[in-house]
């Protein structure tokens, strides 16, 4: 039963994180600006709460009050004379009707009901000043005690219509109901288009502000993320630390990391370029003091192990060569016309080597030649001493990229075993015979096609056997 219950709990949770941005920038952007627009949402719930609360208990209670001091005023003067009276007083543009309410006029009761809010045939344009005024004259008009009337206008002008009182010396036959008009088309809405212009225009800077504010955090971290990758890559490169105290931390400590990776792979590098060259020495007497030997078996034996040993100190040689990025001298060649010059060496010697597709012109790159030989042939040695031939070799292009495939008829490598084919000193016992081997090819192979910003990949022949391909950028400058 307890298992059950976050699976309802949490399944809003994932259908929401999957509509947030992925990048740490976005998210920060849009915590920024939703933070941003909360507040003023909040803030302006507050303002029109406050707003209407001043409405209904300050104006509201002033206009009823200066309605009642006109109507006294009015009272005084004789009928014929009030219509000049509040035509000069208002400098012409209020007047008084003296008959019943006009057509064009809704006069809002003091307790309207539901179905009389639905009577106005044509409600006013959204942006018209009577729809902010309608709870106002709704509110006035429960206030006023007594017969007085406020009334909003319907037609196309609007107005405001104030009812004054009856004159109580004139029969209830002769009295009209004299209606004071007060024009509202200069009265502005309570937001006007500048402030709403005004408005985005700070929003708009406050989303340019938090997105330079979350770029600043974000960079540092976005430099080392690329560093990153530079070392997977095999191309190291130190970070400048910066941004926050906790991203300048982060960055010392992957310069330290540098560092100490760098002396490791120095203290490799002299371990094994010194102990083959130290092994050269007591080989070369081992094989003078062997051709000394009368014993054929003997002698037989001991040539074998000492060519295994002397294979085994090339590897060494060969690997400590090919992973030290300093040795390199890149040149410009074409890619095609050394390959086939690289096949034809391996054919004239009577190796089953062949080059079965390349049909292309040119394909320019940036390489090292000694390097970029070394590679084809541990490849094509790897392919001849642990699979079977013919070894075949094809050239191809992909998207910018020059691609080298060797590939054999042997029994080749496991999926699940390719990653561990690759590491140094790796040995697949079930996959690859290993005479004279140390597990070096593959690995020196992968380290001199990362020295030219390419990659190797393990794959399954047609045939069945193994087939290793090498992505190299083309040189397009």
């Amino acid at each position: 039963m307890g298992s059950r219950v976050p699976v309802f709990t949490l399944n809003p949770i994932m259908k929401l994180r999957s509509f947030l941005p992925r990048s740490l920038r976005a998210r920060m952007v849009l915590l920024t600006l939703g933070t941003i627009l909360l507040v003023q949402a909040a803030t302006f719930g507050t303002i029109s709460y406050y707003r209407k609360q001043f409405t209904e208990e300050v104006t509201v209670e002033f206009t009823a009050t200066t309605i009642r001091t006109l109507q006294a005023a009015l009272a005084e003067i004789p009928a014929e004379q009030r219509p000049d009276f509040v035509r000069n007083a208002s400098l012409n543009e209020w007047h008084l009707w003296s008959r019943r309410l006009p057509s064009d006029a809704s006069l809002e009761r003091r307790r309207p009901s539901t179905s009389d809010r639905h009577k106005h045939a044509s409600p006013p344009p959204p942006n018209d000043i009577r729809n902010n005024l309608r709870s106002f004259v709704v509110a006035l008009n429960q206030r006023l005690s007594d017969d007085t009337r406020v009334a909003l206008s319907r037609g196309p002008q609007p107005r405001l219509y104030i009812s004054m009182l009856p004159d109580p010396q004139l029969p209830e036959s002769e009295q009209n109901r004299e209606w004071l008009v007060i024009p509202l088309d200069r009265i502005a809405p309570p937001v006007a288009t500048p402030m709403i212009v005004v408005w985005l225009t700070g929003m708009g800077f406050f989303l340019l502000l938090s997105a330079a504010f979350s770029w600043h955090i974000t960079r540092p971290l976005t430099r080392l993320a690329k560093a990153a990758d530079q070392l997977a890559a095999g191309q190291p490169q130190r970070v400048t630390p910066s941004g926050p105290s906790e991203t300048r931390i982060l960055g010392e400590r992957f310069n330290a990391m540098l560092d100490t990776l760098a002396e490791s792979s120095a203290v490799q590098r002299t371990l094994l370029a010194g102990l083959p060259h130290d092994l050269k020495g007591p080989l070369s007497r081992m094989w003078l003091r062997i051709e000394m030997v009368d014993d054929p078996t003997f002698k037989e034996g001991m040539l074998k192990d000492v060519q295994d040993m002397q294979r085994m100190v090339n590897q060494f040689i060969g690997f400590v060569r090919g992973s030290d990025p300093g040795s390199y001298q890149f040149a410009p060649m074409p890619l095609d016309t050394w390959l086939e010059e690289q096949v034809s060496a391996w054919e004239t010697t009577g190796s089953p080597v062949k080059l079965v597709q390349t049909s292309l012109v040119g394909l320019p790159i940036k390489a090292d030649r000694i390097a970029l030989g070394r590679l084809l042939d541990n490849l094509i040695t790897n392919a001849l001493n642990h699979g079977k031939p013919p070894v075949e070799i094809t050239l191809r292009s992909q998207d910018g990229q020059a691609i080298i495939t060797v590939s054999d008829h042997g029994p080749g490598i496991s999926a699940e075993r390719r990653i561990e084919a690759l590491r140094p000193f790796s040995r697949l016992d079930d996959a690859r015979t290993l005479t004279g081997s140390v597990g070096l090819g593959l690995a020196l192979a992968e380290a001199i096609a990362k020295a030219h910003h390419g990659r190797l990949e393990l794959g399954t022949a047609e045939s069945g056997g193994l087939e290793v391909s090498i992505f190299l950028p083309l040189d397009i400058s």
